[in-house]
């Protein structure tokens, strides 16, 4: 079979192949990024779907505007509002997650050959994405405020980028978050050189420490970041429910993009979504889902304070995820082989980053595991870190 050539240097997923391992009869995983399946709403979105149904069924299950719901995007225009972002309806488009929000970004921005720069490490979805439409990805470097602004604008002269990715809250891989000096300083940065910032923001609400930090999006005056929220942290990523918040010459091209990729997100989910936040139970369900993710943060970092010290990792304010650092450019690989072997998995850090180095670090995700795994698969893998130091 003739496939077509951006697809060469794309391959699946490593942590999608890794959930192959998960399903072997007691694997311990903190390999994936999932919400915990406890915390799903499922009550509320069960009477809330069979509302919608019974009582306006033949318009829910209707094709939809590509835009989305206009119910639902007061609903985005009013959380980001609390965030700190003022948008109008023009500025924004309903998405299918904000995974596709990222593939709308190099849909309608990227040429075959056109730099983007990211985070070094970030998010292996973006990457594939990125990658698959032909665009050549340079990592910038970061450290425990996120990405450093002088190396981003030296990339920036040096590669014209066609714009930069971020995750600067409770990062995926890393967990970190970037300082507000920091955001304040980039969009400055970017507006100087003329290149836009798509600012991936998916775990922003799942804060068990610290205090918020406003999102880059709120700095900008001129509509030069666009601006990516999720649903499917806080309520469920199986609904598909997402949003993109920018210029509206960029949102008329994701529109665009969108009707030949999936016409419409679907209107059963705009309105699950739509009714369980104007119910008033949002904030309260955060608040639950927080503390349960607290509990199983403090857990794995407490047994993280017994691996040998040389090992470095983060500890994050929220989100789902913890970064380990081996010292003297060990290798995450025969750990990882080990640790499958023994019934734990993990994902070797190499995958996420854009020049494929990283071979000492590795990513924990907390959320999925509960209490009692997070106890036993820690001790499982400290012991396979201590045997291959």
């Amino acid at each position: 079979m003739k496939f077509a050539k951006r697809l060469d240097n794309v391959s699946g997923s490593a942590i999608r192949a890794i959930f192959a391992l998960l399903e072997q009869p007691g694997m311990i995983s903190f390999a994936g990024g999932n919400p915990a399946p406890d915390c799903f709403p499922n009550d509320d979105v069960a009477d809330i779907a069979h509302k919608l149904l019974h009582k306006n069924g033949s318009a829910v299950l209707q094709y939809g505007g590509t835009p989305g719901a206009a119910k639902l995007k007061d609903v985005v225009i009013d959380m980001a509002k609390q965030r700190g972002i003022a948008a109008t309806p023009e500025q924004v488009i309903i998405t299918s997650g904000s995974t596709q929000g990222i593939g709308l970004a190099a849909k309608s921005l990227i040429n075959p050959g056109d730099v983007i720069l990211a985070e070094s490490p970030t998010f292996i979805g973006a990457l594939q994405t990125f990658l698959t439409y032909e665009a050549d990805v340079k990592g910038v470097k970061m450290d425990e405020h996120g990405m450093d602004i002088d190396a981003l604008e030296a990339a920036i002269i040096a590669h014209n980028p066609k714009f930069v990715y971020t995750i600067p809250t409770f990062q995926n891989p890393t967990g970190r978050t970037m300082s507000i000096e920091r955001r304040a300083k980039m969009v400055q940065v970017c507006e100087k050189h003329g290149v836009l910032i798509l600012e991936d923001d998916p775990y922003c609400d799942l804060r068990y420490s610290g205090d918020p930090v406003p999102p880059i999006k709120s700095f900008d005056k001129t509509d030069n970041v666009i601006y990516l929220m999720s649903f499917s942290k806080i309520i469920s990523p199986g609904l598909r429910v997402g949003a993109a918040i920018a210029d509206p010459r960029v949102i008329a091209k994701y529109n665009v993009c969108k009707q030949g990729e999936d016409l419409h997100t679907s209107n059963l989910s705009q309105e699950i979504v739509t009714a369980y936040v104007n119910s008033g139970k949002l904030h309260k369900h955060i608040a639950k889902i927080n503390a349960v993710y607290k509990a199983k943060r403090d857990a794995m970092l407490a047994k993280l304070k017994s691996f040998p010290d040389s090992i470095k990792y983060t500890v994050p304010d929220g989100g789902l995820f913890i970064w380990l650092d081996l010292p003297n450019g060990a290798d995450a690989m025969p750990i990882f082989e080990n640790a499958v072997e023994r019934g734990v998995a993990f994902v070797p850090g190499t995958h996420f980053y854009p020049d494929g180095s990283g071979k000492s670090t590795m990513r924990l995700n907390f959320s999925m595991a509960s209490l009692s795994q997070i106890d036993e698969g820690m001790d499982i893998l400290k012991a396979v870190v201590q045997e291959n130091m």
